[in-house]
């Protein structure tokens, strides 16, 4: 055998043992790559798919769906969602709140899921008294004198409205970005420009176009959404889907809409509403127990706890929920969010 022969065989050798050694890296990195992609699937999926039980009620102008959980004659939690998502957001936290002995009740908000309008005659309003209006009018249905009261977004404008206005019906609250109160006039002023860039959606449901769009593309709308406010919230299909349903509601494109041209001061609400806006426009302060939480990657807007603190006059807790929690709280962090609806009602 001549040396070139013998070289040859040498580096055919060696190539062999590179490749296979390079075949069982690539192996290896596959397996770590699914044990990882299967662990962050399952951390990312809620333990429970489904509530205890989905109930319909006839309350002021509408037909609530919601759902309940834990002792009927069990100290009261009301748990309110946002936009958009929908009762989900809290299918980890009821349980959680049924076994430390609440009747844990979360209903649908107007224009999601199995609430319905009455009437074919009712504006399909989404202005923020409308939405406040809708949940005592819940209570006095369900004969609930006073409920502690936990929510985000749109579900925290609500109870923090209800805690202002109707202290008497709410025993605590927990409220995630804290005081969302607002007004037609607080509204007009014009925010710094990366400020404004986060609320793109609401000048774009301003347009003709933007509310065809969003007829259109809910489900695509929403899930993007869930994206930009919760970043490191890593959901799955199956998550997702359970909540998109809620957005098939054939009010629920209007009363989007609707909300967000209010706040701009470019649709009109209710005159029936008119003296009650008067009063959450005077910002009043907040004073039953309250414990207000951020997640720390909420990449929703929201404003600095610092800004709203002093709205709460009584006693009063600020929680920061950490290890990339984003906007959607409840649902992202369910065992820190019951602990703090039972924390707030012990102050």
């Amino acid at each position: 055998m001549n040396c070139y022969n013998l070289l040859g065989q040498i580096n055919q050798s060696r190539r062999g043992f590179f490749a296979t050694a390079a075949g069982l890296a690539a192996t290896q990195i596959s397996m770590i790559r699914s044990a990882a992609a299967q662990e962050t699937k399952a951390s990312s999926a809620s333990a429970h798919t489904s509530f205890a039980a989905l109930k319909q009620v006839h309350a002021g102008m509408l037909d609530v769906g919601y759902a309940e959980d834990g002792p009927e004659d069990g100290p009261v939690v009301i748990l309110l969602h946002g936009w958009p998502y929908d009762i989900y957001s809290y299918v980890d936290v009821a349980p959680t709140l049924a076994k430390a002995g609440y009747r844990v009740i979360v209903p649908y908000l107007r224009g999601y899921g199995t609430t319905r309008f009455l009437s074919a005659e009712t504006p399909r309003n989404g202005q923020q008294a409308a939405l406040a209006v809708d949940i005592i009018d819940f209570m006095d249905a369900l004969k609930i004198d006073k409920a502690v009261l936990g929510a985000f977004d749109w579900g925290a404008r609500t109870a923090d409205i209800i805690a202002a206005v109707w202290p008497e019906r709410c025993k605590a609250l927990v409220s995630v970005s804290g005081y969302l109160i607002g007004s037609q006039e607080l509204n007009k002023e014009p925010l710094p420009p990366r400020a404004e860039l986060q609320w793109w959606y609401q000048y774009y449901f301003a347009t003709e176009r933007g509310a065809a769009g969003y007829a259109q593309y809910t489900h695509e709308f929403a899930r993007l959404i869930w994206e930009l406010a919760s970043p490191r919230w890593k959901f799955d299909d199956a998550t997702f889907a359970r909540s998109a349903t809620a957005f098939d509601n054939p009010d629920h494109v209007a009363v989007s809409i609707h909300n967000y041209r209010w706040r701009l001061g470019l649709a009109q609400g209710e005159v029936r509403f008119d003296a009650l806006e008067k009063k959450i426009a005077a910002m009043p302060d907040i004073g039953v127990p309250t414990i207000t939480i951020e997640g720390d990657a909420n990449g929703a807007p929201h404003p600095d706890q610092s800004a709203y603190a002093k709205r709460f006059t009584g006693k009063y807790q600020h929680r920061i929920f950490k290890g990339g929690i984003g906007h959607n709280a409840p649902q992202e962090a369910p065992k820190e969010f019951a602990r703090a609806v039972i924390d707030a009602d012990r102050l």
